[in-house]
């Protein structure tokens, strides 16, 4: 599976901001979304509008985010099941999950729509998280293709042998070649390390971002006002 499995390419202004930008704004979006009362019902459409305006001004369809927000659908169940155990308080409570659950979702799928992997890898590194943890994700998104495609290498290979996964006294041949991917991976990435520091690794990935001017920051944040202004008026309107 391809590491920008996520990513839409584009040339649109939120394909433009820095990632920085978007990932602050997704961050406090979320936050937001999450402190809005949930008898504020209102509220929550507004927010969805706003996410879709976002993903107008991108030009991502919505047919991209829709396949996607499938991993959400766990969670839906659990939310329409609510009432049944809980009456009037259930359903309140499955709506609570249903809808912010459902905009965090789709605001993280716009972050990574609109942001390649090494874009925000970059941007991580901007907003000064620790190099540790940027490093084993960008390792991590560099060789998760090596990996799948060795995976499907052995796959064909036990299979032109006679394997058939479906059957259930298979599964010890299944077990024995998931050990042996994780030592090929193990054993793959000592040589990495070893090549990298062969070469002068410090430890730290090379910064290669560009800091944003003021007036971006404003302009990628302006989504994030708009989430302010919403929230304000349903905590007045709440109290």
């Amino acid at each position: 599976m391809s590491a920008e499995i996520l990513h839409h390419a584009g040339d649109s202004p939120v394909h433009r901001l820095p990632a920085q930008v978007k990932i602050v704004a997704a961050l406090l979006t979320v936050i937001g979304v999450v402190a809005t009362p949930r008898e504020e019902f209102w509220a929550f459409g507004l927010y969805l509008v706003l996410i879709v305006t976002v993903w107008r001004i991108a030009r991502v369809p919505v047919a991209h985010f829709a396949k996607r927000a499938l991993i959400e659908v766990p969670f839906v169940a659990l939310a329409l099941l609510m009432p049944l155990f809980g009456g009037a308080a259930g359903a309140l409570a499955g709506w609570n999950i249903l809808a912010k659950g459902t905009l965090g979702v789709l605001t993280s799928l716009t972050l990574a729509a609109t942001t390649t992997p090494r874009e925000l890898i970059v941007g991580l590194q901007r907003l000064r998280t620790p190099a540790v943890l940027t490093t084993i994700a960008t390792l991590m998104l560099r060789y998760l293709e090596v990996i799948a495609a060795e995976a499907r290498r052995m796959r064909l290979a036990r299979i032109s042998r006679g394997h058939d996964p479906r059957f259930l006294w298979q599964v010890g041949a299944t077990a024995r070649g998931v050990g042996a991917l994780f030592i090929r991976s193990y054993e793959r990435g000592e040589r990495v390390h070893l090549a990298m520091v062969s070469r002068g690794w410090r430890g730290a990935m090379p910064d290669r971002g560009v800091a944003a001017s003021p007036a971006v920051w404003l302009a990628g944040l302006t989504p994030v006002l708009v989430t302010a202004a919403v929230l304000t008026t349903a905590l007045v309107g709440h109290a």
